[in-house]
């Protein structure tokens, strides 16, 4: 079993992505994995969610206005700090401006209704 480094930043993120653009969609995501890692991310997940509480005034697939015909994904990545967020994603964005100059790279999924966010780690186990 892998034990994960402990962190004390984190960006999370929640979004639908359509059941028929799953694969392509953990494509991008595979690669996205490598190249954080690779830049010094500490942790990097994407996680399909496969139950949703009945009952709960709130729930992720309501925060993405997730249809029928969507799956909701809640995804994070693990930081030193925040300014080693920066630092990583500088890199990262460098990479993938470089990589994909010139190119156009749709994305699997509507990006207006992701939502983002950094998180300083306040507690953890």
């Amino acid at each position: 079993m892998t034990q994960v480094k402990p962190g004390k930043y984190v960006d999370g993120f929640v979004l639908s992505i359509p059941k028929e653009k799953v694969n392509d969609y953990k494509k991008i995501a595979r690669e996205a994995s490598k190249v954080w890692l690779k830049y010094g991310a500490l942790d990097y997940k994407e996680c399909m969610m496969d139950n949703s509480p009945e009952g709960v005034t709130f729930t992720f697939p309501k925060m993405a206005k997730s249809k029928e015909d969507e799956t909701t994904w809640f995804s994070y990545i693990v930081y030193n700090s925040r300014k080693h967020r920066d630092e990583v994603n500088k890199n990262v964005m460098a990479y993938f401006d470089k990589k994909y100059k010139d190119k156009e790279m749709p994305m699997p999924f509507d990006m207006k209704r992701m939502a983002v966010g950094g998180f300083k780690v306040e507690v953890s186990g």
